[in-house]
């Protein structure tokens, strides 16, 4: 039996709405440990989005590598692998590869290329071992898959652009389990081996959030079909999409799963049920007529992830008046004194206290809403992150009404679609918000 924990999404150096996610980063990863510990894991996958950003600060690298070093600590013969994803620089998670790998982590920011073009696929190749040291799996350890890692194929039709894209990207899956293939022979390795994917990408037949995620793949809106993974696979492991999911439009056997963020990165993903995937791949013995043969089996098991600081909206649904706010706000928080936290002593109890959404209905604009807000919170035990307005008169949101909106509060592609609206009165095609996506994409990669 082989024991692989599967997580991805962690956004470390992540700020919500200017606040710092460190204090719940370090509850997460803290946890994580036991689980290495309780589970008697063999195998920890992350697959992708290590880093919030291409170029994370310093504190969110300490805390990722830190954690490497306890993880090792915890087991001395658990692998580790890593994969970057769209958020993650690949060169930077690729320039300690060598080092970790004497570590026995292996991580994998991004497809390199040989001197004669090829993709070097021996780095994505990694022997899976138990307890004893046992090859008991091939893990084909692909990264988030970049326009310029495709294959340059022209496109008969500029509408058969994003076939060609996913195209390509078939082609590189085939091709890395072609060389698990040519691996195994190489190992004398049987059929009884288990075989792992990873990925980094968005699939057909998943739910995204649309306010913190992107559908990416060169930058276009269409999701990737489950059959780019060969039958033959076992469990892919994938990454990108913050809401934990199996893959519903799965043709064969294969279990292909995201294991989804572990805290929520939006308010819209306050309900999400955050946690990792424990898998435990198992060889039977099957008969086949006279014929005996072995087969994989994979069960999954759902961890979920406590929450370290709670995320709340007044109300859950729909928006609030003013004039009900108060009376709301006091029935859903303490007040300070009261307030219980499972916090460390050393830790500022500030810290744990929850983070809070309110969506007002409003008549006519109110100048001082924010102050007038603070002034009903100033003793509960919370802290306001976004104020979200609403005009029953014609629907609009404040924003549509031009008054003040922070900064923070709005994603590049909100302030591409106003700018669109404004000047063409409908929202931007999929193409040009394909192009777009492109654009943003390889903004954030040269950070």
């Amino acid at each position: 039996m082989l024991k692989i924990l599967h997580t991805a999404d962690w956004h470390l150096g992540h700020r919500f709405h200017g606040l710092s996610r460190q204090y719940e980063h370090d509850a997460f990863l803290s946890w994580l440990l036991v689980q290495i510990e309780q589970t008697q894991a063999d195998v920890v996958i992350i697959a992708g989005d290590i880093f919030d950003s291409a170029n994370p600060p310093a504190s969110a690298q300490s805390v990722f590598y830190d954690f490497l070093v306890k993880a090792r600590k915890c087991s001395e013969t658990l692998d580790i692998v890593i994969i970057g994803g769209n958020h993650d620089s690949a060169s930077r998670l690729d320039a300690p590869s060598q080092l970790l790998q004497s570590l026995g982590i292996r991580m994998i920011g991004g497809l390199t290329f040989l001197s004669n073009g090829s993709v070097d696929w021996s780095r994505l190749l990694i022997p899976l071992t138990d307890k004893k040291g046992m090859i008991k799996a091939i893990c084909g350890a692909m990264p988030f898959i970049r326009n310029a890692d495709l294959a340059q194929v022209k496109a008969d039709k500029e509408d058969d652009l994003n076939d060609t894209l996913i195209q390509g990207v078939s082609e590189r899956y085939q091709q890395l389990f072609e060389q698990m293939q040519f691996y195994k022979t190489e190992l004398q390795l049987d059929d009884s081996i288990g075989q792992i994917l990873t990925g980094h990408c968005y699939m057909v037949g998943t739910e995204l959030s649309e306010l913190s995620e992107r559908r990416i793949l060169g930058g276009n809106q269409h999701a990737l079909p489950a059959d780019i993974f060969n039958e033959k696979i076992d469990y892919v492991a994938l990454g990108h999409l913050h809401k934990a999911q199996k893959v519903s439009s799965t043709p064969q056997e294969t279990c292909i799963r995201y294991s989804g963020s572990p805290i929520p990165l939006s308010f819209t993903e306050r309900n999400y049920k955050h946690q990792i995937c424990a898998i435990s791949l198992t060889t039977n013995s099957i008969l086949e007529g006279e014929d005996k043969k072995e087969k994989n089996c994979v069960n999954v098991q759902k961890i979920i992830i406590p929450r370290a600081v709670e995320i709340k909206c007044v109300p859950e649904r729909g928006y609030i008046k003013l004039t009900e706010l108060e009376a709301q706000l006091t029935a859903c928080f303490v007040d300070k004194e009261h307030f219980k936290s499972d916090a460390p002593e050393k830790i500022d109890h500030q810290m744990t206290y929850p983070l809070l959404e309110i969506k007002i209905e409003l008549e006519k604009p109110e100048p001082d809403l924010r102050q007038q807000i603070e002034l009903m919170l100033d003793d509960l035990a919370v802290r306001l992150l976004k104020i979200s307005t609403y005009y029953p008169g014609k629907g609009e949101a404040l924003a549509d009404k031009k008054q003040q909106i922070r900064l923070e509060e709005l994603h590049p592609e909100d302030v591409f679609q106003k700018c669109y609206q404004r000047n063409f009165e409908h929202k931007a095609p999929d193409k040009m918000m394909g192009l777009f996506h492109q654009l943003l994409e390889s903004v954030e990669e040269s950070e």
